[in-house]
Parts: structure tokens; C-alpha cells; sequence
């Protein structure tokens, strides 16, 4: 994928994850990379982590939630590499329970990071891509945004409304030269449940679901940037999920329980 050499990409949520892998990937092709979080020592890391991968680096302290911040997010970038070739809006957490114990507050954070964090951000890049007459969204929702699983409703809820827009916006941008593309990941070795924990409290009982690393996630969405598609599974396997769903959506209500992460005791 040499070819990729030069590209420059946003990243929302860099600092861990999915977002740090592909940004580490990316510059290994020598793309320039972009990349945005709230914590500034980490962003600090992985800004000497991509040139020593080959790539350029420009970091910036910002906050998805924010429509002003994310508006100067691509302005900065486009001010420091000339042009925006891709947005991957990658920020997001989860929060595991069940319907009636998730709290209004805690659905509306969820509501403002995963979703509205993702509306800015795509957002803010379309005016660039627009004026371009090209550009790439790449949108990281997951599985459970493609089918709901026990004790996840809240968080499906906010993927399964990314990969509504993306699916819009697909059709929106068809023949424009501006391409939309959403990731469903699995369950991924990130940060994902640490941060569950110091959200709601609580830990939860371990999945029977299959696992991924970031690094093959990163490896799916660069092969997706270089190539675009309408949806990336990771997980390939995973597709299977869906079709089930499609076809026969009581039974797969049932399938799916063995899947579900059941909010254990109080952490403490």
C-alpha cells in the first residue's frame, strides 16, 4: 500500500486503541497523521511513536463533544498538511447494563461522546471534503451496532445511530469522490472495560465472544482507507452474526445470550 504514502488523517481518540494502532500503522506508510484526544501526555508519546514510524505528526488536545473544538481540529490540520484526505471518528466508550439501570446522564454521555463525537467530526472534515471534491469518513462503530447483545443497549444504541449516518451519508455522497466507510469490530484488547469500570462502578462477567487485537483492527481500516468500502468487519466471521439477524431475528435473540457481559459486583 505505498501508495498510500502522503496521506493525511485525522484521527479522533488517537490516544489508545483502535486509534492508536491505526495511526502507528498509517505512518509506517508515510501518511501524516493528525490526532486528537483529551490526554495530553499520551498524545505526546505518540507523536515521537509516528515519526519514528515514518510518518508526519501534528497532535492536537481536543474534546469530541465539542463542535468548536472539532471544527478546529480539521481547520489546524488542514492549515499544517494542506488538504484532509480521511476522518476516522474513532472516539468512544461503552457502559455495560441493563436498560432500566442505565441513568439518564449516563445514556446522554454516551449520547455525546459516541454519537455527537462522531456527527462533529464527520461534520467538520465534509466542508473540507466538499470543497475537495474528495475525502474519506471512516467511522468506528462495532458489532453490537449491527446487532444488540444483553447488557449493551445503551451502547448499541449510540452504534447502531453511527452506522444509521453512515449509512445516509453513503447514499448522500454516492458519485461525489467523497466515500463513507463504517468498522465493526468485536470486543478489542483497548482500554474498553478499564474505562467501564471507572464509569459506572462496576465490573463485568467475562464474555464468551471472540476478541481482537487493536493492531488487526488498524490493519482492516488501513486496508479500507487504501481501498474503500461501505463496511469493514475485522472480525470476518462476524458478518455471519448479521445475516442471522436478517434472517431469523427471534432466534438469533437467543443466540446472542451467551453473549452478553452481566454487570458483576460493585468495584471496591
Amino acid at each position: 500500500m505505498s501508495f498510500l504514502k502522503g496521506r493525511v488523517i485525522a484521527i479522533t481518540g488517537a490516544s489508545a486503541g483502535i486509534g492508536r494502532a491505526t495511526a502507528l500503522r498509517m505512518a509506517r506508510e508515510g501518511c501524516a497523521i493528525a490526532a486528537c484526544a483529551r490526554r495530553a501526555d499520551r498524545l505526546d508519546t505518540l507523536a515521537g511513536e509516528i515519526v519514528a514510524a515514518g510518518g508526519q505528526a501534528l497532535t492536537i488536545v481536543a474534546d469530541v463533544t465539542s463542535e468548536q473544538e472539532m471544527a478546529n481540529f480539521v481547520e489546524r490540520t488542514t492549515e499544517r498538511f494542506g488538504r484532509l484526505d480521511v476522518m476516522m471518528c474513532n472516539a468512544g466508550f461503552g457502559i455495560y447494563g441493563a436498560i432500566d439501570d442505565i441513568s439518564a446522564d449516563q445514556m446522554r454521555k454516551l449520547m455525546d461522546i459516541n454519537y455527537f463525537g462522531t456527527f462533529y467530526a464527520a461534520r467538520a472534515a465534509l466542508a473540507v471534503f466538499r470543497r475537495q471534491g474528495r475525502g474519506h469518513i471512516v467511522i468506528v462503530s462495532s458489532i453490537a451496532g449491527k446487532r444488540g447483545v444483553p447488557y449493551m443497549g445503551a451502547y448499541s444504541a449510540t452504534k447502531f445511530a453511527q452506522i444509521g449516518m453512515a449509512e445516509c451519508l453513503r447514499s448522500e455522497l454516492a458519485g461525489s469522490g467523497i466515500h463513507v466507510s463504517v468498522v465493526c469490530p468485536v470486543s478489542t484488547t483497548s482500554e474498553f472495560k478499564d474505562v467501564m469500570i471507572r464509569e459506572t462502578g462496576s465490573d463485568v462477567s467475562r464474555s464468551l465472544g471472540p476478541v481482537q487485537s487493536a493492531e488487526d483492527v488498524a490493519e482492516a481500516v488501513a486496508r479500507a482507507i487504501a481501498h474503500p468500502i461501505a463496511e469493514v468487519h475485522p472480525y470476518f466471521p462476524a458478518r455471519g452474526l448479521v445475516l442471522l439477524n436478517a434472517l431469523a431475528p427471534g432466534f438469533t435473540d437467543r443466540f446472542v445470550q451467551r453473549f452478553g457481559r452481566k454487570p458483576a459486583q460493585k468495584a471496591g
